[in-house]
């Protein structure tokens, strides 16, 4: 900042002085529309708020924020996913993840108590801004996971996939590990991550007509913007509001 600005005191700097210092933070440090967003934030704050410099940063343009689009798998890409896995649990974490639009560390942290298969809910506690959210239970998960729990030894005592430790979580790291070893048997080539069975399944529902207001509350996110992203990626709007995982599973795509 003192090469953009030299030595005038912060008080004293005006409009113009801020300018070059952001023009000077985007071209020498190659800071990301993001951090300088958070910059001008701070500068608005002292400058407005504390010395009451009013309208002071009106005449300060703001960086344009790059859209970055979801990547997302489509039905056939999904079924090959889950059929390159032979492990059912390692299966089950995908099942759960896609079928209900979870993040990997939420899928990690569910307890077995977190799944109602009364009221056909998921509970998802603490989640990213320590909010918590209900999602719906796939009518096909809960026997995907009797499945699973029957067959491992020994069964999970507190969370719903555990380590290699007794009552605790199941490591998100590996988790993740798992989804790229089963995009590589699959053949998939695109660049995807676990967190792209969450983008897939917002998509999915879109596709299938659902309310993007309906699919805001069951991915848990605080603004409506940014569940509009995936407004940019869908192809059709179909009729049906069945779960995607149903949908695929329902066409014998999915080997058990």
């Amino acid at each position: 900042m003192l090469q953009a600005i030299k030595d005038i005191p912060a008080d004293e700097l005006k409009p113009e002085h801020l300018k070059r210092y952001l023009v000077y933070c985007y071209e020498k440090p190659g800071l990301k529309e993001n951090t300088l967003h958070s910059r001008i934030n701070a500068m608005k704050f002292y400058y407005e708020q504390v010395l009451k410099r009013e309208k002071f940063f009106w005449e300060i343009p703001r960086p344009k924020k790059q859209l970055i689009l979801p990547k997302v798998l489509g039905e056939r890409e999904i079924a090959g996913l889950f059929n390159a896995l032979q492990n059912k649990k390692h299966k089950a974490i995908l099942f759960t993840a896609y079928s209900a639009g979870l993040r990997v560390s939420e899928v990690t942290a569910l307890n077995l108590s977190d799944i109602d298969s009364d009221r056909m809910q998921i509970f998802v506690q603490n989640a990213k801004g320590k909010k918590d959210r209900y999602v719906t239970l796939s009518p096909v998960l809960p026997e995907v996971l009797r499945f699973y729990i029957k067959e491992t030894k020994p069964r999970p005592k507190k969370f719903l996939f555990e380590g290699e430790t007794p009552g605790e979580p199941y490591p998100s790291r590996t988790a993740q590990k798992v989804f790229q070893r089963a995009k590589e048997k699959a053949g998939i080539r695109k660049n995807v991550s676990f967190h792209s069975l969450r983008h897939s399944f917002a998509t999915h529902h879109l596709e299938k007509g659902i309310d993007i207001r309906y699919i805001k509350e069951i991915l848990g996110h605080f603004r409506i913007t940014t569940t509009e992203r995936y407004l940019h990626v869908t192809r059709e709007k179909l009729i049906s509001i069945e779960s995607p995982l149903d949908s695929i599973w329902e066409k014998g795509k999915i080997k058990w």
